[in-house]
């Protein structure tokens, strides 16, 4: 960590508790610099560490692997061969095949001396080198792509999106510093790209990393220091939260905190058609650490809650606005369907300016209600949390024209556009999560597992982000936690195969004691 430079974060977070996308001329400036002073060996031969150990925890203990190395001209393939060289030294069989000219000499010495095999494909359509570089990469446990990097235009060419094209779905992919193909500084997937399982990243993030759509074809990310300062984020740069920043975040009570001091949170959801939804939220709230949760709904689904989760203090929702309860924070719509009382409630508690998570059935009343002036929580306080279909009827209600399909093309554009109208922080629900506060960056969180896409699932992740706004987190720093919790959440009560959402509820606490004893490593290993 020491050769990192320092680097503004929120909340005086540190370089392992967030990070920060790069552009790629961010990068070449900070690079140009070390180049310079050392040279590109160093830089290179850590960038193949990197990438070798990688690919040794994707190939696990298959012996003798075949590993296909895809190598365009650049210093990306002379990452990738280098890194081939030290897989081939394991026992490894590795096959570059040289989509290019020419390819990085040292890199390629070092293959031919570890016992790795060269397919040249440039010019070769006469003697075979396609038709024999697709029949390695058919036959590989891995593929490496070292095509190109971020100093390409966005698209791959032919032939390596030929071959590109013939990887197998099931063949794991190794991404040197990003997708061949991808543009660097977007999150749009247009033109031929690479489809990575993981993507190994050099000092910082690239925002189509970070960014959906691309970042769904980023795979896992890991980022790897390679002797580059950190570059100073931009002010809109996207970022993800990490385990160590969840940690720091996480609001631990003390010795003198009560039930109040902890948090106390009111949740207006369920119905007699939805009643699970309720159920949902307040076992998410009551298991992620709430003082008190406050549950104000139907009779019967007052009794289905009280059976769940005892603790849980439960009222018919008030017909007067003075006869709200008081809370901390609210989360206001899960499953609420044409239930008059609870639309009067949740109108009362956005008339009351305190802290609330907008979910659901709620989102397109509040957001009507902001544009139209009623503001009265501030954007920091007031979390939305739609899924696409939801934010493109938000941003119907707020005047513009949406549907799912233009969310899903540009996500963080469209989340953007939502939180400015609405004056209100949005947490975009999806396989990439994004939060949006107006002005502010867009925090990227992929810590899910697929089988997290189930029913009910959202109304958890609700209940999880009230506890942290009563907590007296801000709107974006509540949704991004809580977009980190749920997915790890769900990744541990997953263990690998399906899920329901009250299991993600239960593994909550576990969740949040690994988060701790994450930091506590962290901490003895400095």
């Amino acid at each position: 960590m020491s050769i990192l430079s320092e680097v503004c974060q929120p909340r005086g977070m540190n370089d392992s508790e967030s990070w920060a996308a790069a552009t790629a001329n961010q990068i070449r400036a900070v690079e140009d610099d070390v180049l310079a002073r050392v040279g590109e060996d160093p830089l290179m031969d850590r960038a193949a560490d990197a990438v070798a150990a990688e690919a040794r925890t994707m190939l696990g203990d298959r012996g003798a692997a075949r590993v296909v190395l895809l190598v365009g001209t650049g210093n990306n393939g002379g990452d990738a061969l280098l890194a081939g060289a030290r897989l081939a030294n394991d026992g490894a069989s590795v096959t570059a095949v040289l989509l290019g000219d020419s390819a990085h000499p040292r890199g390629l010495e070092w293959l031919r001396v570890a016992g790795g095999e060269v397919i040249q494909v440039a010019g070769s359509s006469a003697n075979g080198g396609v038709a024999a570089a697709a029949a390695a990469i058919e036959a590989a446990d891995l593929v490496v792509d070292g095509i190109v990097g971020i100093g390409a235009s966005p698209g791959l060419r032919e032939p390596s999106a030929t071959l590109v094209g013939a990887i197998p779905a099931r063949t794991p992919v190794l991404a040197v510093d990003l997708p061949s193909g991808m543009d660097p500084d977007g999150g749009s997937v247009t033109l031929p790209h690479v489809h990575a399982t993981v993507t190994v990243t050099f000092t910082s993030p690239k925002p189509c990393l970070l960014l959906p759509p691309a970042a769904l074809d980023a795979g896992r990310i890991v980022v790897a220091s390679v002797g580059i300062p950190l570059p100073k984020p931009l002010a809109e740069a996207p970022r993800r939260l990490t385990p160590e920043g969840a940690a720091a975040w996480w609001p631990v009570p003390g010795p003198g905190d009560d039930k109040y001091s902890r948090g106390v949170v009111g949740v207006v959801a369920g119905s007699d058609r939805y009643p699970g939804a309720a159920i949902l939220a307040c076992s998410a709230a009551v298991r992620v650490g709430a003082g008190l949760v406050r549950y104000l709904g139907p009779r019967r689904v007052q009794d289905l809650v009280l059976t769940a989760r005892p603790e849980v203090v439960a009222a018919e929702a008030p017909a007067e606005a003075d006869a709200l309860p008081r809370v901390g924070a609210w989360v206001l719509g899960p499953g609420v369907a044409d239930e008059p009382g609870q639309e009067a409630a949740i109108e009362a508690a956005l008339a009351s300016g305190l802290p609330a998570v907008v979910d659901a059935g709620a989102i397109e009343a509040c957001v009507r209600a902001r544009v139209g002036g009623g503001r009265a929580t501030p954007f920091g306080r007031l979390l939305l949390t739609p899924h696409a279909g939801e934010l493109a009827r938000a941003l119907a209600a707020a005047g513009e024209t949406a549907n799912a399909e233009a969310v899903e093309a540009d996500p963080a554009e469209a989340a953007r556009l939502l939180a400015h109208l609405s004056d209100a922080t949005v947490l975009l629900k999806g396989a990439v999560t994004l939060v949006v506060s107006p002005g502010g960056p867009v925090w990227s969180q992929a810590d899910a597992p697929p089988w997290l896409a189930t029913a009910g699932a959202g109304d958890v992740l609700a209940g999880i982000a009230g506890v942290l706004l009563a907590s007296g987190l801000e709107a974006d720093e509540a949704g991004a936690l809580a977009a980190l919790v749920h997915g790890r959440a769900a990744t541990l009560a997953s263990g690998g195969g399906p899920i329901a959402a009250l299991d993600v509820a239960d593994a909550l606490p576990a969740t949040v004691d690994a988060l701790r004893e994450t930091v506590k490593e962290v901490l003895k290993g400095r």
